[in-house]
């Protein structure tokens, strides 16, 4: 059985640490350009993660270093916010 209260916690991470975001967008190529405009010349590593079985969409890793909280939250809201992503996980 889960206790409610433990689903509830904050997830504790200790900074700095590798951090994979998942991207999903519909067109590789573009995707990869709007990855790009958002982390600039970081130092990362970018994977390809899944292809939907129509191909209508494609989903990669983003594995990078972040230094805290709130860059890794800046940087999964400009991820969201690109017009070329559809999701980020």
């Amino acid at each position: 059985m889960v206790n409610i209260n433990d689903v509830n916690q904050k997830l504790e991470l200790t900074y700095p640490t590798n951090w994979r975001y998942k991207i999903v967008g519909a067109e590789r190529e573009k995707l990869e350009q709007a990855i790009y405009d958002v982390i600039l010349k970081r130092e990362n590593t970018l994977s390809h993660a899944n292809t939907s079985r129509t191909g209508k969409y494609v989903s990669l890793n983003l594995d990078l270093l972040v230094q805290n909280e709130d860059e890794r939250q800046f940087i999964y809201e400009a991820l969201k916010a690109h017009q070329h992503i559809k999701m980020v996980l």
